[in-house]
Formats: structure tokens, C-alpha cells, sequence
């Protein structure tokens, strides 16, 4: 499975440095999983349906220094939830979003990238049910779905706190949305937007800066 920007920047974004116990919904190769790692002391379980992409995801984990606090679970989530008693400071989640008839020929990409496994609706009850008192849920979404799924967070408990829009280049496509959310309702939004390149299209200075300890190129 590919690396995509989009999932780099969810992870470099989202807060990690307090979280005691973290969840990675849908960990695909363990990228996540291993950033928040680099950030953080947490325990982190790292869920993933698909086989071969849990695979991966438990030698990319094994590979690297932090082996020892980071848990694939190779499983659904809904499994997942029916085993689960832990409580998370953080839950992470860039989750399948397109519809069926957006589907391709591979059914591996199909289930990272579609929604028939693994709805919204499903992930914002499992983060209401799971998600500590005091814990955030940061999500990448599409910004038509990210406004869908600001509907049913708020129904499940769940408060809009932060909000970063992802576009191409400057002045080009918002791609990607990552929201924040936490258990109860904030006064100010945090609203943010990342430019991915500039016109002649090197890396804008905020997605550099965003990305340092990540990118080696940086």
C-alpha cells in the first residue's frame, strides 16, 4: 500500500504528546500508528480488516523503535469493539469514504477506500463509546464528507474543536479536511487551512515545516 500526503499530514497534525492510550482505526502499513508513536509514550492499538495490509503494518511496526508500545489487531472493528474495555485519550482515524460506485478492480483498495465496511455512522458511535471523557477523535475525510460527519459526531456526542482544509497548491483544490472533536462542545473553532505546493510547484513552507521530522528530503 502507497503512502498518500494527505494521511502524513493527519498525523503530523493531530496532537499526540499527552495521550496515554491511542487508537489507530484503520491502520493500513502502520503509518500513523508510528508517528504518533515518534510523538508520544503511548500504548497504541492499531486496527486493520484487510490481511495483507495488517501484515505490513506488523513489519513496518517491528522495524522501528517503538515496537514494544504499538498493537496491530487484525480484525474489524466491529470485532474490535466487541473485545475492547479500553477507554482512549486518542482516537485517529482516515477512514473509507468513497461510495460503491466509485469502486475499483482491486478489493484491497476497496476496502481502504470504500465505505461498505466501515461506515461513518460506526466510527462516530464507537469513538462515543470509547473516547475518555477528556480524549479527541482527529479524522480525514473528503470536505463534502467531513461536513456529513460533523452531523453525526454532534449526534454521538461529539463536538466539531478544530478544523484543517487541505488544499493542492495556493489557490488550487481543497482535497482533504482534518477535523478535531472532543467530548464536549468548545467556544472557538480552531480553523486552519495547509497549501500542499506553491505556483511553481516546491512545498509550501507550512507543509515543510509540518512535515520536518517526518520527510527526509526536508
Amino acid at each position: 500500500m502507497k503512502v498518500c500526503t494527505d494521511s502524513c499530514i493527519l498525523g503530523a497534525y493531530t496532537p499526540a504528546s499527552d495521550a496515554q492510550k491511542v487508537l489507530d482505526i484503520g491502520t493500513g502499513t502502520g503509518l500513523l500508528a508510528l508517528m504518533l508513536a515518534q510523538r508520544s509514550a503511548a500504548l497504541i492499538d492499531a486496527v486493520e480488516i484487510d490481511a495483507a495490509a495488517a501484515s505490513q503494518a506488523q513489519e513496518n511496526i517491528e522495524a522501528s523503535p517503538w515496537a514494544g508500545r504499538i498493537r496491530v489487531h487484525h480484525i474489524s472493528l466491529q470485532q474490535f469493539e466487541s473485545q475492547n474495555a479500553n477507554l482512549y485519550d486518542l482516537i485517529i482515524c482516515n477512514p473509507p469514504f468513497y461510495a460503491a460506485s466509485h469502486q475499483s478492480v482491486s478489493k484491497a483498495r476497496n476496502v481502504a477506500m470504500h465505505s461498505q465496511e466501515l461506515s461513518l455512522t460506526e466510527i462516530a458511535a464507537f469513538c462515543n463509546k470509547f473516547l475518555n471523557p477528556a480524549g479527541e477523535l482527529f479524522i480525514l475525510l473528503p470536505p463534502a464528507e467531513s461536513s456529513y460527519f460533523k452531523s453525526i459526531a454532534q449526534a454521538a456526542n461529539l463536538y466539531l474543536k478544530s478544523v484543517l482544509k487541505i488544499s493542492t497548491s495556493v489557490g488550487g483544490k481543497h482535497i482533504r479536511t482534518v477535523q478535531g472533536f472532543s467530548r464536549g462542545p468548545v467556544t472557538v473553532i480552531k480553523e486552519e487551512e495547509l497549501y500542499i505546493r506553491n505556483p511553481d510547484n516546491s512545498y509550501t513552507a507550512a507543509f515543510r515545516e509540518l512535515l520536518r521530522e517526518y520527510y527526509l528530503i526536508f
